[in-house]
Parts: structure tokens; C-alpha cells; sequence
């Protein structure tokens, strides 16, 4: 039976398209649901574009009930993926799916991580810093933002006349190469087990 994703995002979704196009037509793994806190999300309209079914929820759904985790139980969830989800992961989910959440990061953690730090915001710190490189930063998810165990990292340089724009674009750039590809080496590892 192939491995089952579920996608968490709360904006675009440029990650989650690549990561359901990568699985599309993958033997062993495949998306089987896109959720997202934010009705208005963009993410909403590339599932549907993948065929992939979706589902929205509020606050209170996601905090003070269960509904979330039956839901992915029912669907035989075997790994989650927040590509680009801002709220932080309650403890009744991380109990339900241990060393089963991971996240992505546009910087190299434990720099530029925590409450708030997410997008443009991340890339602002990095420039006003100067810091001649960033990267990304793949996690498995705990109780706080941005400080569960890292899974991988990469890479790139900032030139000095590199702006803002530029600075995601690289950021983007490593984050469809590589998140694809660790969520596939993750799936794997958990078949061995």
C-alpha cells in the first residue's frame, strides 16, 4: 500500500505543488489531503488542480477537539508536511504522529526561528544581520516553533547586492529541489522500520 501524505499550509502553497507534483506518479507514496486554517489560501486551488482533496478548519477545531487527528487517522496518514503553516502544532497532534510532523525553514535554524519568524520576515533578519549565506532547514516538528531535531540543511550565498526578492527566489529555489526528495528518503526510511 503506498505511504500517505498530508499537506498543512496556510498561504500559496509553491511547496505543496511541488511536493504533489513530485508524488503524482510516484509507485509508493502519494498526497492524500491538503489542509489549511486559511479559506482564502491559494494552496486550495493547486490541490484542487491536483485532483487532491482539501479541507479547511478553524481555531477551535484544530485546538480544543480531535476532529483533526480522526480525520488523518481515518485517511491512514503516515507523514505530515507544513509547507508554509503558521500555527504552532498542538500536543495532541504531535502524541498522534511522533517523529511523523516535519517542516520546512527559509533559514538556517537555530538562527532566524521562533514565534513570528516565518517568510519575508526571515529574510528581512538575514539582511539587516548581513549574513553572507542562509539556506534552509528541514525539522521534524515539537512543541515549539522551529526547534525540533534537524533533518537537513542547505545552502546558498547572499551576494552583496542581492535584495530581498532575490534572496527567497534562492531560498525557493533549494526549498522545491530538496523538500520533495527528504520527505520521499523519510517515507522510505519509515517502510524499513
Amino acid at each position: 500500500m503506498k505511504k500517505r501524505i498530508a499537506i498543512f499550509a496556510s498561504g500559496s502553497g509553491s511547496n505543496a505543488q511541488k511536493i504533489m507534483e513530485h508524488f503524482k506518479k510516484h509507485n509508493e507514496a502519494e498526497v492524500a489531503i491538503v489542509l489549511t486554517n486559511n479559506p482564502e489560501a491559494y494552496v486550495l486551488q493547486r490541490a484542487d488542480n491536483f485532483e487532491v482533496p482539501s479541507h479547511i478548519f478553524t481555531r477551535h477545531e484544530f485546538y480544543q477537539t480531535d476532529d483533526i487527528i480522526q480525520l488523518l487517522k481515518n485517511l491512514q496518514i503516515d507523514i505530515i508536511v507544513l509547507a508554509g503553516f503558521l500555527w504552532l502544532i498542538p500536543g495532541n497532534l504531535l502524541k498522534a504522529f511522533p517523529n511523523r510532523i516535519i517542516n520546512l525553514h527559509p533559514a538556517l535554524l537555530p538562527k532566524y526561528g521562533g514565534k513570528g519568524m516565518y517568510g519575508d520576515n526571515v529574510h528581512k533578519a538575514i539582511m539587516e544581520a548581513g549574513d553572507p549565506e542562509s539556506g534552509i532547514t528541514i525539522h521534524f516538528v515539537n512543541e515549539n516553533f522551529d526547534e525540533g531535531e534537524i533533518i537537513h540543511q542547505s545552502r546558498f550565498h547572499i551576494d552583496k547586492d542581492d535584495d530581498l526578492e532575490m534572496i527567497k527566489f534562492k531560498g525557493q529555489q533549494l526549498e522545491h529541489l530538496h523538500y520533495p526528495k527528504v520527505i520521499e528518503l523519510l517515507l522510505k526510511k519509515m517502510r524499513e522500520i
